[in-house]
């Protein structure tokens, strides 16, 4: 099967060797989001949850560039410098996500791309 690569303005453009999004017959990856605004390509200021709302902001954007939404989702890895902001990722996430909800790993990480305090990837079934 041939890939296709999903790219949108309305997420940062990738900063590495990696498309933001491939997508393999009915099933699209995207990549590892940090919070950066897709505007600046500059880490959001403010707080963590300022950084997680991004996060999910730039990971929903890609999703709807490949012909999807959050509902689509089948599997969610979200990377903490600090996994007491678990509970925060939960509330955020729920605001974003409806259930049933989507498998979910949360890892703990000694550092992230550009100092960002949250990373996130996932899989969507079409």
């Amino acid at each position: 099967m041939a890939k296709q690569i999903i790219s949108t303005p309305h997420a940062p453009a990738a900063i590495g060797t990696y498309s933001q999004a491939v997508r393999v017959g009915n099933t699209v990856w995207v990549s590892g989001q940090i919070p950066l605004d897709p505007l600046t390509k500059e880490l959001v200021g403010g707080d963590i949850e300022a950084q997680v709302r991004r996060v999910f902001d730039n990971v929903k954007a890609i999703v709807q560039a490949a012909g999807a939404s959050f509902d689509d989702v089948v599997k969610v890895n979200i990377y903490l410098t600090d996994l007491g902001h678990f509970a925060l990722v939960n509330k955020v996430m729920a605001e974003y996500f409806r259930e049933p909800y989507p498998a979910r790993a949360a890892i703990g990480a000694a550092s992230l791309p550009r100092g960002a305090q949250i990373e996130m990837e996932c899989i969507v079934a079409l």
